[in-house]
């Protein structure tokens, strides 16, 4: 493998043992592989564009659980505004059913004095003898 240096020069740097060069000749071959495949597709079949190669698969992989976890976070951050909705709503449904409880008991009283006063009302005149 080369690195640049500091002067801009390219230098080699020496891999260990069997390792590194299993690993440099597995690059080779692939980059070797890519390009001829490349190379046969791209005149065999002028008219269909190659596009660019997908990312490596552990990028790709990184990406995707970056979304998943975006995505969590979004849907976790809708539940708490969910639930400060419900807990709202559920404070004004208290304050209401407060208000509605003398407001039944005023309306049964009520219901009581238009009997009690449609009953007077109502008395037949005694009959005349």
């Amino acid at each position: 493998m080369s690195e640049a240096g500091a002067g801009g020069e390219q230098r080699d740097i020496p891999q260990g043992g069997f390792v590194g060069r299993s690993i440099d000749e597995f690059v080779s071959q692939l980059r070797f592989f890519s390009d001829r495949a490349r190379g046969l597709a791209g005149s065999a079949t002028s008219r269909l564009p190659l596009s660019a190669l997908p990312s490596p698969p552990g990028a790709m992989s990184a990406a995707q659980l970056r979304a998943i976890k975006e995505m969590v976070t979004a849907q976790r951050s809708s539940i708490a505004a969910m639930r400060a909705q419900l807990d709202a709503f559920d404070q004004q449904l208290a304050v209401f059913e407060r208000i509605l409880d003398p407001l039944v008991e005023w309306s049964g009283t009520w219901a009581r004095l238009e009997e009690a006063v449609g009953d007077i009302v109502r008395r037949d005149p005694p009959a005349e003898r």
